[in-house]
């Protein structure tokens, strides 16, 4: 059981599991989601919102997204009654970063090598560094990345788009300065020379290394119809890109072509600040592949009550401009759309096109595959994040690509353990969330190739969960409206248990859930 309990200057989750009473933060450190609405399973509670998880012992973070671990508090029984005691500071901050460690003599260093280089400065890249330094690692780290600023919460980027880069800072500079994290940026590397351990970087700069993450991720797609290089027509790469989007969508026109995460995220947030908001895309419905046609529709028809137009089975022939700018988008089906921005979400590659000739083992698509360790071909040089394949437990170790931010963090962790010798395997349940008008979408699984798709709930009244199967196993779940159970799932799924769509003759240790009794999800039954 879990209880949020009031000591005056703040609140604290009080745990009683296994006979035992413990004491942690009640707030999950990354969005600040009341933990006592999460999933508690085995020594550990997961967040409702995002699905992070936290050692209810430690208060340590097991599972991503987020950086920091909840603090700890301290618990007696007397008589009856338990005791918490708990430091004012913790009870406010709800938040704890781990110990680290520091470089060692850093002065002695030559400036153009280290021991470890992490090309890439997102989610995957921040916390391998982060790893290392709480494993006690004290020798040289340096991050490069091609953006002009400091790690930062990408996913704020389509969902929250007139943020300033110093208000989606995942850390504050001080805290790179404090724990001896170099961080190099406007710094691309143009090749890697894997046997002499050189990065060469695109000014000519090189840096010789002993350890190497690559965590690039991707690089966002471009329209190839005429007009594509025109003023006012961007990818949301950056927060400057997200920000110019926001001022100049005011009260203007602006057709978004793609329905995919990102265009549907910057559809729903421009909505109540532009004048018409105009979504292209090929499929019939958005979401289709990755939720299904069902789900996909009640999306949309949510969208259209927003006053979202959609322009479906079609695509951009061509992009008209007037004075230099930006006027008109026309589409295949001869339809033309007033446009004085548009903004493009059709689809992402792995920034891996540097690696061509570096013997790092690439696939047809462009992904660097790695080993359950993030291990690539190359001993010593490891991938993580958006721009790998890797081998998931929870699909039968198939390879596949999960380029969503709580898994980047999750590999950036198991790769710095393996640069450390520890042998530790990658084996977490993807989770990721979309948030649009208010509503938020939670997802845990691996739901590609799926065969069917069993709703329970109300579609139209966006308060539904729907299973994702194939071959009558769950291979992923979604919900809106739902919680936690969308992280009851991914609990199950992690304990490495299987939820069938029928009970098999004879057998008791599957789940069913066609008979639409939900009630070992919710709570209120084992």
């Amino acid at each position: 059981r879990m209880r949020e309990v009031d000591l005056g200057c703040g609140k604290a989750l009080l745990i009683k599991e296994s006979g035992e009473f413990h004491a942690v933060g009640h707030k999950c450190p990354h969005y600040g989601a009341p933990l006592v609405k999460g999933v508690l399973s085995k020594g550990r509670v997961r967040c409702p919102w995002h699905g992070a998880c936290f050692n209810i012992g430690t208060g340590d973070i097991e599972d991503f997204p987020g950086l920091d671990s909840l603090p700890r508090f301290q618990v007696k029984i007397e008589k009856e009654k338990v005791y918490i005691r708990a430091s004012k500071q913790a009870l406010q901050t709800q938040r704890r970063t781990k110990m680290m460690a520091k470089c060692i003599s850093l002065s002695n260093y030559n400036l153009s090598s280290t021991n470890v280089l992490i090309i890439g400065a997102g989610a995957a890249g921040l916390v391998c560094a982060e790893t290392l330094r709480q494993e006690g690692f004290s020798d040289r780290i340096v991050m490069c990345t091609m953006d002009r600023h400091l790690p930062y919460d990408r996913p704020k980027l389509s969902k929250s788009m007139d943020s300033h880069p110093e208000q989606i800072a995942l850390r504050p500079k001080e805290f790179f300065c404090t724990y001896d994290i170099e961080v190099l940026t406007e710094m691309q590397v143009a090749a890697v020379d894997v046997k002499s351990k050189i990065a060469v970087f695109k000014d000519g700069f090189k840096m010789e290394y002993n350890k190497l993450l690559i965590a690039t991720g991707n690089m966002p797609k471009t329209l190839s119809c005429k007009g594509k290089e025109m003023e006012n027509v961007f990818n949301i790469r950056t927060p400057e890109d997200a920000n110019r989007v926001v001022k100049l969508a005011t009260s203007k026109n602006v057709v978004i072509v793609g329905a995919s995460f990102l265009g549907m995220e910057v559809a729903a947030y421009l909505t109540e600040r532009a004048h018409s908001v105009s979504l292209v895309e090929l499929e019939h419905v958005p979401f289709k592949k990755f939720f299904g046609e069902r789900v996909g529709r009640a999306v949309m028809k949510m969208f259209e009550n927003n006053r979202v137009k959609f322009y479906m089975q079609t695509e951009v022939s061509e992009l008209r401009e007037q004075e230099g700018k930006l006027k008109e988008v026309v589409l295949k089906s001869g339809k033309v759309l007033r446009a004085d921005v548009c903004v493009v979400g059709v689809g992402a590659v792995p920034a891996t096109g540097f690696l061509k000739q570096s013997g790092i083992n690439i696939d047809s698509k462009g992904f660097i595959v790695v080993n359950k360790m993030m291990q690539t071909n190359i001993p010593g040089v490891f991938a993580a994040g958006d721009a790998v394949t890797f081998p998931l437990a929870l699909r039968n170790n198939k390879k596949v690509n999960v380029p969503h931010w709580q898994m980047a963090h999750m590999h950036g962790r198991i790769a710095a353990l393996n640069m450390l010798a520890h042998g530790t395997e990658i084996s977490t349940v993807p989770y990721l969330w979309t948030a649009m008008f208010g509503k938020s979408i939670r997802y845990a699984g691996h739901g590609e190739g799926f065969d069917d798709v069993v709703i329970q709930g109300d579609l139209d009244e966006l308060k539904f969960v729907a299973f994702y199967t194939k071959s009558d196993e769950v291979v992923a779940v979604a919900s809106i409206n739902y919680d936690p159970i969308v992280s009851k799932v991914a609990e199950v799924l992690a304990a490495g248990k299987t939820i069938r769509k029928q009970i098999p003759h004879g057998a008791v240790v599957f789940l069913s859930f066609r008979t639409g009794d939900m009630s070992w999800l919710t709570g209120k039954g084992s």
